[in-house]
């Protein structure tokens, strides 16, 4: 069996066909880096989430889960940091009028990460010392460099005189930070405990997205562990090998996943640590973990007026925790699947087939039903169906041969297909095939659920 290699524009134009993702408004020519998930991936995404949901809220202890909305308090921005420094630093080519981000062509140019420690005028020093080229028509003319607010703006209230800016959240954290006392003294947690969240944020990127990989509205599965002061670094590490755990098991191999430790920390950081998974465009981050040390809460103490102390019960210590965290991006993650899963296969007989060999857990569609004649077997396969779909998600098709069905199943990543025939029909079994082996075998019917149950499980 040979396999054949593919480019993220196969991705794209795969996930198009099957529903998997769409491009955002595309009827109207389509908004740069925004992309809506159909419904296979809908499907997709969800079970990913509850997969995070199941590894790190139910698996774990003191581990407590929150919506916090996405509209915040403007000040909550300003302790942050967001409001005075979360902006890119934009130059444009004077010839093509193509817009880059001065740090990205100075770390491209040196293929290094020296960019992100420059200012400005280091910046622009650096581009026009060493003539660095527009990436599109090789000229090195720049304007000088402005700050790009990366925060969305919107406005609260009804007249024209009485507004006041709130942003769109940039990341999800400040929801589980600001609510760190209130789950603690509803849930009566003592430290250490952890708060996850999954939720969408918004950042005005300007910078290519790579499909799904960048973009502007997209979701982040949050995990926030409050420890004392002297923990945080075990935590950290601990934290690390947990999130690469979590992506072995949900199917992305070891070779293909690496740690980057940041080699600039934020002022205030006392570790950081990406993930990264080798997409077909490179290496990218899928996973951020960072030791926050007391940083966010003694800021919010600052700036709220309200203290953010935990009182051991034990010691009776007062201190302001420390915060590891644990951050995954979902659509990242779901394009890392879809990378790992996908497979061009010639098969001996010639033939050609695209199957996507997602982890049956994570499949959007569990179980296809295909009646092997329509005339003859869609009585019973449309009552096997209904019986199937009330413990999974299950897929009906009668249309066309029964090896294209079983093509557009393997495509969509199905991984069992049934077919009823006259085997059904007399002795009530059905034949049960294997998206990624083809082998088959036969069932009784009132077998068929136990047997996709065991083999769904995360």
């Amino acid at each position: 069996m040979e396999e054949k290699e593919f480019k993220m524009e196969d991705m794209v134009n795969f996930c198009k066909t099957y529903g998997y993702i769409f491009q955002g408004s595309d009827i109207y020519g389509g908004l740069a880096n925004t992309w809506d998930y159909g419904p296979l991936g809908s499907r997709l995404k969800n079970n990913l989430k509850d997969a995070w949901r199941k590894r790190f809220i139910q698996e774990r202890p003191n581990a407590y889960e929150l919506d916090a909305d996405i509209l915040m308090h403007p000040r909550v921005w300003e302790a942050s940091g967001h409001v005075d420094s979360f902006a890119d630093p934009l130059t444009d080519c004077r010839h093509c009028k193509t817009r880059y981000r001065a740090d990205n062509l100075v770390n491209d140019f040196t293929n290094s990460s020296m960019g992100d420690k420059m200012t400005n005028e280091e910046l622009l020093d650096y581009i026009k010392t060493n003539n660095i080229p527009c990436p599109k028509c090789g000229k090195c003319d720049f304007t000088d460099i402005r700050q790009f607010k990366l925060m969305f703006e919107t406005y609260r209230g009804v007249t024209k005189d009485n507004k006041s800016v709130v942003y769109l959240r940039p990341e999800n954290a400040q929801g589980e930070y600001v609510n760190f006392l209130n789950v603690q003294r509803s849930m009566r947690a003592k430290i250490p405990f952890s708060i996850g969240q999954i939720g969408k944020a918004f950042r005005n990127e300007i910078t290519p997205g790579n499909f799904i990989f960048r973009t502007i509205e997209f979701e982040q599965m949050e995990y926030q562990t409050f420890c004392k002061k002297g923990d945080d670094l075990k935590f950290y590490e601990y934290f690390k090998d947990y999130g690469k755990k979590f992506f072995m098991d949900l199917g992305l191999p070891e070779e293909k996943l690496r740690f980057h430790d940041h080699e600039k920390l934020a002022f205030y950081a006392a570790a950081a640590c990406d993930i990264e998974y080798k997409f077909p465009f490179g290496w990218g981050e899928i996973n951020g973990t960072h030791d926050r040390t007391d940083y966010d809460l003694t800021r919010h103490e600052e700036y709220s007026g309200v203290p953010q102390k935990y009182l051991d019960p034990e010691t009776n210590e007062k201190y302001i925790p420390y915060i590891v965290e644990s951050t995954y991006g979902v659509g990242r993650t779901v394009l890392a699947l879809l990378c790992e899963a996908y497979h061009k296969e010639t098969l001996e007989n010639g033939e050609e087939r695209e199957v996507l060999k997602l982890s049956p857990y994570l499949a959007p569609i569990k179980v296809a039903v295909l009646p092997l004649i329509k005339k003859n077997h869609s009585e019973k396969a449309m009552e096997i169906y209904n019986m199937l779909s009330k413990y999974f998600m299950t897929s009906y098709d009668e249309s066309g041969t029964i090896g294209k069905r079983y093509r557009r199943a393997d495509a969509c990543g199905t991984p069992y297909c049934i077919t009823i025939d006259d085997d059904t029909l007399n002795n009530n079994t059905v034949t049960i095939r294997n998206r990624d082996t083809m082998e088959q075998e036969t069932l009784k019917v009132d077998e068929v659920i136990k047997f996709v149950e065991d083999r769904i499980k995360f």
